[in-house]
């Protein structure tokens, strides 16, 4: 692959790596082991993307997510999460076609110890693929306001971690919404990183595909739990002239998805634990299953975007049962 880059906006992975620009997306999900993506021209009439047709055909490629591996968690709702994340790995090292590169949709760690860190390091390291990593707010407790996430994911990124880069055809934006947190628990992302955001896709043709990452949904997914980013529509405003954007993210720790005009909108599932659907408890947190349950939970789902059909399909595939 050869590199093709609008300027020193992506961490040294993108470098090293050869991520290049252009393309479209079929897909497939894991939610809870992570995201399959498969990236080809041309797919994007099911989801009334036609002016991503006239972008320039680009090589198939797959890419994976994962996310919320909390790693340091060890409470009733899954004391092995460790063991979780061995399994999406090992689902991934499993596929039969290699993905092009990776990327975590945050909360790596629990409380963001240096240990927590190295274990997921250790495991996630075993993919044998580049990662592109956005903090989820647990990966930001330390007394220097994220300095070890930083140090460890932020090498060439901007302000608290947000950076872009381009696979062939496709640009993919990596954004943080978990800093200065608003009431509720709501994302935020920030004056200085909207108008980053606006400057890094002023120059590039609306026929380009987004692909667009952070932790907390840029969708109002349930506010009263902070399941939202309350700058999210400015953000996807400078977004709205592109004729197809995918936006991935975590937090949620279950699959939910929306598709409005040229937007589709997924969430994952977690690697550790899941979380209770909106409204179905008094708040968010680790939810507890019966016995056997865990995994059913955190399985495998496939999202499938065919040319010519209606809004998403997805199938899930739990780990167990």
């Amino acid at each position: 692959m050869s590199t093709s880059s609008k300027g020193p906006h992506a961490p040294p992975a993108a470098d090293a790596d050869g991520i290049d620009r252009r393309g479209f997306l079929e897909c497939m999900t894991w939610a809870g082991t992570g995201i399959l993506w498969s990236m080809s021209g041309g797919l994007a009439t099911g989801l009334g993307l036609d002016a991503a047709m006239a972008a320039e055909p680009a090589k198939a490629f797959t890419f994976l997510q994962i996310s919320d591996s909390h790693v340091g968690f060890d409470k009733a709702a899954n004391p092995d999460v460790l063991g979780t994340l061995r399994e999406a790995v090992a689902r991934i090292k499993a596929l039969k076609e290699k993905p092009a590169f990776m990327i975590h949709t945050g909360d790596i760690s629990h409380l963001s110890k240096d240990k927590e860190f190295d274990d997921a390091d250790q495991i996630i390291k075993e993919v044998g693929l580049p990662v592109f990593y956005v903090p989820g707010e647990h990966d930001l407790l330390d007394d220097e306001q994220g300095k070890a996430y930083l140090d460890r994911y932020g090498k060439g990124s901007k302000g608290a971690g947000w950076y872009s880069y381009d696979h062939n055809g496709v640009h993919f934006i990596a954004l943080v919404n978990v800093v200065d947190l608003k009431a509720g628990g709501l994302g935020n992302l920030g004056a200085e990183q909207l108008e980053w955001l606006q400057n890094d896709v002023a120059g590039l043709p609306s026929s380009t595909p987004m692909v667009v990452f952070a932790h907390i949904p840029l969708w109002t997914v349930y506010p009263e739990w902070g399941w939202g980013t309350a700058d999210g529509l400015q953000a996807l405003a400078y977004l709205k002239r592109f004729g197809s954007v995918t936006v991935l993210n975590g937090h949620i720790h279950q699959v939910m998805q929306k598709v409005e005009g040229n937007v589709s909108f997924h969430t994952a599932r977690s690697t550790a634990f899941p979380q209770p659907a909106p409204g179905t408890a008094p708040s968010p947190g680790p939810l507890k299953l019966p016995a056997g349950e865990l995994r059913k939970n955190l399985g495998i789902a496939t999202v499938n975007f065919i040319r010519g059909s209606a809004p998403l399909a997805i199938i899930d595939m739990p780990l167990e049962g």
